[in-house]
């Protein structure tokens, strides 16, 4: 059972590539023959003799189509919205982190990630700091520091009472 589940799972995840990769196919045609008129080419007439190395009439045929050009502008433009989106997961990655550890400076990275944005980066690399910080454990350092100070100095303070009387006692005797 654990077999066919696991079929069905990889057939599904199939279908979704492939209905993924569909719909941006679709899109970008929809783009190239919405942005072909902005395409014009002003060089079809160029004589190709004079280079060496020329592709053939064919591919000539599709170079100098507005479709084409119209095609790669919104290719062009989908690799560029990409890449931005890309950047702001970027630069939201510690807002995402915070939240996903529950933290409670979820404001306060939220608030630094912005300062980055707009101000100084950094203060985006204090959110970063702030959110995959482990604040647990260094809670628990800083107690065991201080119960280590606290009891060292009242350890020394003891000794200190028990130095004193030793040498009264000493000094009488």
């Amino acid at each position: 059972m654990n077999i066919l589940k696991s079929i069905y799972r990889v057939i599904a995840i199939i279908f979704k590539v492939l209905f993924k990769f569909t719909c941006f196919m679709s899109l970008m045609l929809c783009g190239a023959y919405l942005l072909a008129p902005l395409g014009t080419i002003n060089s079809k007439q160029i004589d190709l003799s004079t280079f060496t190395n020329t592709p053939n009439d064919t591919m000539m045929v599709v170079f100098n189509s507005e479709y084409f050009s119209g095609y790669l502008f919104a290719v062009t433009l989908a690799v560029v919205i990409f890449v931005v989106y890309l950047l702001w997961q970027l630069h939201e990655v510690a807002v995402h982190k915070a939240q996903e550890q529950n933290s409670t400076h979820i404001q306060l990275v939220f608030a630094l990630s912005l300062c980055g944005l707009f101000i100084h980066k950094a203060w985006w690399v204090l959110a970063i700091i702030i959110a995959f910080a482990n604040w647990q454990h260094i809670g628990a350092s800083l107690t065991n520091i201080i119960k280590n100070g606290l009891a060292t100095k009242n350890n020394k303070a003891g000794a200190d009472e028990v130095n004193t009387l030793i040498n009264k006692d000493a000094k009488s005797h």
